[in-house]
């Protein structure tokens, strides 16, 4: 059977059927609203150990949505709804800093274990896999902007970060691997700083922390001096992108890079926030010591060069930075986020 075989883009009427692990996650549930506007038919597959049934909970009765609460490990579900599946977007991982820093074996077992188990699952069934990464994986890297077939260095065994970053390696690893082993047709996405509306800052994710804490007049604790810089995606252009590779003929085997291309320091990140809310609150630094553990290390600068996906399914960000940062605040207005407190 073909890599184009296996996937049914419903040009001619007839709906693809999409498996979306992370479902109710931040990503994941923009991703199901996305493809459910699209008439497709999505079954949905999360333990809510991060993810948040809130997220998707108007969608639960659609006519061609399917939810499963249950783990990747949980055989038995991951291969029924496999067996239907044209493509799965493999979503489900440990996510935010802080929490790979506190659960480093969580976090290692679950992006490995996982994505094996959806890789085997997949093979079986013939579907496209498209594998969420992580700009974590250029750890150390220097050369700006980061491109997909760059060398990468990484620190030392003893530092938890590194293995999530490592972690996210093998995932890649793997997933070519069986897409040369196997004929099995994997896209591995590298995704960078994507944000908007339903993400937490339960984990570290930075966007949502500062916008919730400017919103309560709280004072924005900043991690290490500010100095790091960061380039931000609008979750709706992240996912416009997952789309766009998952159904072109010519995405698998190949890696992606998904990322924004306004760079900013996270203290200018700070002041921009404060100014768009008109808050009172005052920065505080915060060592990362204290943060996250003694020794941690960060990337001064992640910065991604789209230049691959651009030329292949013409993808580019649409959303700017201010927009992104208006959309969080409209969004933490209306629903409030108890998660993003710290």
């Amino acid at each position: 059977m073909s890599e184009q075989s296996c996937v049914r883009v419903s040009h001619d009427g007839e709906p693809s059927t999409w498996l979306i692990t992370g479902a109710a996650g931040f990503i994941g549930s923009h991703l199901v609203d996305t493809l459910l506007n699209r008439g497709e038919r999505v079954l949905g597959l999360d333990n809510l150990s991060t993810g948040r049934l809130q997220n998707i909970a108007h969608q639960l009765d659609h006519p061609r949505f399917h939810f499963a609460r249950a783990s990747l490990s949980d055989e038995i579900v991951l291969d029924r709804l496999a067996s239907e599946a044209d493509i799965i977007v493999h979503l489900a991982a440990a996510v935010g800093v802080e929490l790979i820093v506190e659960r480093p074996t969580h976090t290692i077992e679950t992006n490995v274990l996982g994505t094996e188990a959806v890789l085997r699952t997949a093979l079986r069934y013939r579907c496209r896999v498209l594998l969420a990464s992580t700009s974590e994986v250029y750890g150390k890297g220097s050369r700006i902007p980061f491109r997909e077939d760059d060398d990468i260095v990484l620190g030392p065994t003893s530092k938890s970060r590194w293995g999530y970053s490592a972690s996210k390696m093998i995932d890649e690893f793997l997933g070519l691997a069986y897409h040369r082993e196997h004929g099995l047709p994997v896209v591995p996405l590298r995704l960078f700083n994507t944000a908007g509306p339903r993400q937490t800052g339960r984990y570290g994710m930075v966007i949502p922390r500062f916008v919730g804490q400017a919103l309560r007049g709280d004072p924005i604790t900043i991690f290490g001096d500010g100095s790091q810089r960061r380039c931000f995606c609008d979750v709706d252009d992240a996912v416009r992108a997952i789309v766009g590779l998952a159904i072109h003929p010519d995405a698998p085997g190949r890696t992606f890079n998904i990322g924004g291309s306004e760079e900013v320091t996270i203290r200018a990140l700070a002041k921009r926030i404060m100014t768009l809310v008109d808050s009172p609150s005052e920065t505080v630094f915060v060592p990362y010591s204290e943060a996250y553990a003694p020794g941690f290390e960060d990337m001064e600068r992640r910065v991604p060069s789209t230049d691959r996906i651009n030329a292949l399914i013409g993808w580019s960000p649409e959303f700017t930075l201010d927009q992104i940062l208006v959309r969080m605040r409209d969004h933490l207005r209306v629903h409030g986020d108890e998660a993003t407190r710290r």
